[in-house]
């Protein structure tokens, strides 16, 4: 319980193409996707949580009231705690266990850190044979063609289906919208 979500994220910039990028939990899953069983009133799967006093649970209610699992184990803890350190303590901003002594609970946004290193692939290869951008690009072409994914390809089809289309909401998520424009904040709880 000790560490938040401590999302990490990516980007590496490509001439002509959406950008790789990919942001994820250092928790086996975030916070939202815990919510929205909750919500939908469906169990967790395994491995994902702990209660308050430490046992695994598949209840989301449980596991909001415990922690999230680290992916990765004592590897995705470690990172975890690498995030603790460099967007809190690093930069004078707040932990995950002082924003929750802070706000008293995790149903509200914390406060909290972020720590952006921006560096220049042109730049920080210069004088290195080779073009780091066509370099990355056969990266990226291997990856693709033994058939897996780059992070976030579906979310930049998505992004421009609704671009093109609008965006598309059911019922419930239309009925969500109206509860918050009349009730705020409020409505969440």
């Amino acid at each position: 319980p000790l560490l938040g979500t401590n999302p990490f994220a990516f980007g590496w910039p490509r001439k002509g193409d959406a950008p790789y990028v990919f942001d994820f939990a250092t928790s086996v899953a975030a916070r939202g996707e815990i919510e929205l069983h909750r919500r939908a009133g469906k169990q967790l799967p395994e491995g994902w949580a702990i209660d308050a006093d430490g046992n695994p649970t598949t209840d989301p209610e449980a596991a909001l009231a415990g922690a999230m699992l680290p992916f990765g184990g004592h590897k995705g803890s470690a990172i975890g705690t690498m995030i603790e350190l460099l967007a809190g303590i690093m930069i004078g901003d707040l932990t995950s266990p002082e924003v929750l002594d802070y706000l008293g609970t995790t149903t509200l946004a914390p406060f909290h850190g972020e720590l952006i290193i921006a560096m220049s692939p042109e730049a920080f290869s210069a004088g290195r044979p080779g073009d780091p951008f066509a370099r990355a690009e056969v990266l990226f072409e291997a990856i693709v063609g033994q058939g897996a994914r780059l992070p976030s390809q579906r979310r930049f089809v998505a992004r421009r289906t609704s671009e093109t289309d609008g965006v598309t909401l059911t019922a419930a998520e239309l009925e969500q919208l109206d509860r918050l424009l009349e009730k705020g904040l409020d409505a969440i709880a």
